[in-house]
């Protein structure tokens, strides 16, 4: 997981940002604020800054519920619907109406011709019709609040059904009422166990059987508080839901099963409606494949987007992504009823050596820590553990110290350590009386503790008396059957409270109004055009990003004259608004370092040009510049998100490694920062082989004031690539050699 959003700039970057005329963070201009206090307020591109959080309360507890199409003629697909329906009703105490145009009575209740007959405003309306559409218009007129529409054959079947779904969904804005679906089914009216109390999970789900393993949860002691099936979202959507929960007291967690997003932005500011709140969501997003996103587009007509910007957006905004429902189920479980850590040491702790040391490899493969145990504690330790076994971490107890009062003992004493926050035992199977003493000494401990214990029950048949009474019975400790799951849980659990804990929203901070850069960057702009380096690098300029010393020239007489005032070595390049790849063309020329290469340079280069049928501005003659670790930094449009943010490892290496990392504006120094660490070339940037530290300041500062060009230009930047930036060694900046811009 990732830190703050935001942190603190040294002396020496913010003087050379602000020595450009703007701040390296995303400014506020406070007026753009909404003259009303009510008002959301709105970004410089006009898009909201604040998630809007739909009041559910009357859908998932109303006082009055119609069912249009109801019906008890048995054998009729409405007929269980409708039985269902007038359960749940009873169970949340709403009053139901049934609606049928031939049906006096339903299920012995009084049922109503229309919409028009109701004899009272609902609530909800529950639409088991096929075309939902003219019921919707009806339901207009007698201002309920809300409608589900199971209906299928909508955008999930296509372009005729992607129609009919705008339709639907302009009918319902158009309403005033929200909708959920259409094409969702009976979730949300499940019946939820009353017995159950401590922090609860709320369910998202796209699919509904998806949501299955999360709810059998409820058998386990876990406790269920929503189940949102959100279909098509014609309306309602995931992130309205995200948004509702992270605002509910009794919700410890949000799990989700997403097949795409609705809308990118709203998905974001929900994210960071519950990271603000400190409420984990944990989610699958399918679609990480070329197969998976086909097959999620025809099941619910939803754009999954590059995933690698999802998996980005949703680490930048404190989402924890997993990729199994049985992860989402462990996971979740874990986060909404675990405190907050004390520490973020792990301590293993188990009966065999082995076993200790296999989950103890595979925990730090997983980024987990497992802090040595000090002297002192080892010493105490091996008052109750034979001093021939290692009690350093993880510690192997041996066996028969777990069957008397020892086990409790050293239980206790690893949970008196400040450096653990995590106490993890794994039991690989059943081995009464040991297992039995071992789990109920875990049990009792973890009731006198603020410490997390986990267990790992590894027994394939989850009879035991052990594990289903004993563990199972506590709400105190969290119980796993798998290592791996596990190790997900608890990083995702540390991970979840490490951000949380320095959260701060980056919307805060979003330009509001344009800046004097925009402003001179606007002019420069061409729709539907990709700009020549030349004119690319003025844009650069225009946002105080350094380029280096160079002439656009129309004749070798100005190229000679050029290369004298820019200095020797020079570079000269063809520019034109339809190159992209120079080199592979022959159009760049570098090392010159007299007049008559300089003018050989610039016949051969016009003289390509010409035979390539490529139209020029002229030849840029450059600075030379050598020596620097080549970057590449750039904007792209994503279909979910719109702009987005990338730097990696430049120069050839971009299409060869593909090292790079992604960020969806707004964003601050320390998330800039954590784009470099991510890079698997980040050891580039520190200095090796006798290579001195690059400048990792002037490359922030460049992540930055670029971020700010893609918030502020918006949908007109389609795309950007600087390739290569030069990031020079430490103190000397960061000059962009080469960059590409096209217009939308």
């Amino acid at each position: 997981m990732l830190g703050s959003t935001h942190g603190t700039l040294t002396t020496d970057f913010r003087a050379r940002v602000e020595a450009c005329g703007e701040s390296p963070r995303t400014a506020v201009h406070s007026s753009a604020a909404p003259s009303s206090d009510d008002a959301v307020p709105l970004d410089v591109s006009g898009r909201p800054l604040h998630a809007d959080v739909p009041d559910l309360d009357r859908f998932f507890r109303p006082e009055s519920v119609a069912v249009i199409g109801a019906s008890d003629a048995e054998g009729k697909p409405n007929t269980g619907i409708t039985r269902q329906l007038i359960a749940w009703a009873e169970r949340v105490g709403a009053r139901l109406h049934p609606v049928h145009p031939t049906r006096p009575t339903v299920f012995g209740l009084t049922c109503h011709a229309s919409v028009s007959e109701l004899p009272e405003q609902v609530d909800l309306a529950v639409l088991l019709v096929a075309d939902p559409l003219p019921v919707i218009e009806e339901l207009a007129e007698t201002k309920v609040k809300f409608a589900v529409a199971f209906a299928s054959g909508f955008a999930e079947t296509g372009d005729a059904g992607a129609a009919a779904q705008e339709r639907l969904g302009a009918a319902v804005q158009r309403s005033g009422l929200r909708l959920l679906g259409p094409n969702t089914n009976l979730n949300a009216f499940e019946e939820f166990r009353e017995d159950l109390d401590g922090p609860a999970i709320a369910l998202i789900t796209q699919s509904g059987h998806q949501g299955r393993p999360v709810y059998t949860l409820q058998e386990l002691g876990i406790r269920l508080s929503h189940w949102a099936p959100t279909g098509n979202e014609a309306d309602l959507e995931t992130a309205d839901f995200i948004s509702y929960f992270a605002e509910q007291p009794e919700v410890g967690a949000i799990a989700c099963y997403m097949e795409g997003l609705k809308d990118g932005r709203s998905f974001l500011l929900a994210a960071d409606r519950a990271a603000r709140n400190g409420v984990p969501v944990v989610a699958v997003k399918v679609g990480r494949t070329e197969t998976g996103a086909r097959m999620a587009a025809s099941h619910t007509g939803k754009l999954t987007g590059a995933d690698t910007v999802v998996d980005a957006a949703m680490r930048q905004f404190g989402v924890i992504r997993v990729d199994g429902l049985d992860e989402l189920q462990d996971t979740a479980a874990l986060l909404a009823r675990a405190r907050r850590p004390k520490a973020d040491g792990v301590v293993v702790y188990s009966i065999s050596g082995g076993t200790g040391a296999h989950f103890s490899d595979l925990a730090t493969e997983a980024g987990l820590t497992l802090p040595t145990l000090s002297q002192a504690k080892q010493d105490e330790l091996h008052q109750w553990i034979p001093a021939y076994l290692n009690v350093a971490n993880p510690v192997d107890n041996g066996g028969h110290p777990v069957g008397d009062w020892r086990g409790r003992k050293i239980i206790d004493a690893l949970l008196a350590d400040p450096d653990v926050g995590v106490l993890i035992c794994p039991i690989t199977g059943p081995f009464p009386p040991m297992s039995d003493r071992l789990a109920q000494d875990l049990v009792d401990a973890a009731e006198q503790s603020d410490k997390l214990i986990c267990v790992i029950w590894g027994s394939p048949v989850g009879t035991e008396d052990a594990y289903r009474t004993t563990l199972l019975g506590s709400s105190r400790v969290a119980t796993f059957r798998t290592f791996g799951n596990c190790i997900t849980a608890v990083r995702a659990y540390l991970g979840h409270h490490r951000f949380t804990a320095g959260y701060r929203s980056p919307f805060e901070d979003a330009p509001r109004t344009p800046s004097p850069s925009y402003r001179k960057a606007q002019a420069l702009m061409r729709p539907s055009q990709q700009l020549s380096e030349h004119a690319a690098k003025q844009l650069l300029r225009a946002y105080g990003i350094r380029v280096p010393r160079e002439q656009l020239v129309t004749s070798a007489a100005a190229a000679v004259r050029a290369a004298g005032l820019v200095g020797y070595p020079v570079v000269m390049k063809a520019s034109g608004p339809q190159l992209g790849h120079k080199t592979e063309l022959g159009l760049v020329k570098i090392g010159l370092t007299s007049a008559s290469q300089i003018r050989d340079a610039y016949r051969e280069l016009t003289d390509i040009a010409r035979y390539e049928n490529v139209p020029l501005d002229g030849i840029l003659v450059c600075q030379m510049v050598e020596r620097g670790v080549e970057m590449v930094v750039g904007v792209t449009q994503d279909d979910l998100f719109g702009p987005t943010v990338t730097v990696g490892l430049g120069g050839v290496l971009v299409e060869v490694l593909h090292d790079a990392a992604v960020r969806v504006p707004p964003f601050g120094e320390d998330q800039a920062r954590a784009m470099l660490r991510e890079l698997r070339g980040h050891a580039l940037l520190e200095g090796v082989r006798g290579a001195p530290p690059a400048d990792v300041d002037a490359l922030v500062e460049v992540v930055l004031r670029i971020q700010r060009m893609a918030l502020e230009l918006g949908d007109e930047l389609s795309e950007l690539d600087i390739n290569p930036l030069m990031v020079l060694p430490r103190g000397q900046g960061a000059v962009a050699l080469d960059a590409l811009a096209i217009c939308r």
